[in-house]
């Protein structure tokens, strides 16, 4: 998977967000917060191996491990959590919001990139065995 084809993925996705009626503005923001928690995430393996600024619990893998309504809450605290850290991370989350709804966000997570895929911007990750449905939402919801 190359460049363009993720930067179409995730461009696709802020198509339905904008067709379910959330603004520019908010799927912009709330994608580029869950891209950061990607970003760090990866950047802490190898071959990278940095300190991640995110603290543990707070981070990419923790909304990982969690689901629907708990999935949904956590997702809230993160970013009030990461909001009140001192410095960039603090200020890059300042008065951060969930602006998804639950459905939104669920799916949001669970388009992903297919393993093994190393590109920052692996947020999207998608099920490539899934077959026939061109709607990344509902393809999340029926394919998970």
């Amino acid at each position: 998977m190359n460049t363009s084809n993720i930067v179409q993925k995730l461009w696709n996705y802020c198509n339905v967000l904008r067709d379910d009626g959330m603004s520019y503005g908010d799927y912009v923001e709330q994608l580029t917060y869950l891209l950061f928690l990607k970003m760090a995430d990866e950047r802490s393996r190898p071959p990278y191996n940095q300190t991640s600024p995110v603290p543990a619990g707070y981070d990419w893998p923790s909304l990982l491990k969690k689901d629907g309504d708990e999935l949904f809450d956590h997702y809230r605290h993160t970013l009030e959590e990461l909001g009140k850290q001192k410095g960039l991370l603090g200020l890059i989350f300042t008065k951060s919001q969930n602006k998804f709804d639950s459905r939104r966000f669920s799916a949001a997570l669970t388009l992903r990139a297919p393993m093994g895929v190393q590109s920052p911007v692996g947020i999207v990750r998608t099920r490539p065995s899934c077959g026939g449905c061109f709607n990344p939402v509902a393809r999340a919801i029926s394919c998970r």
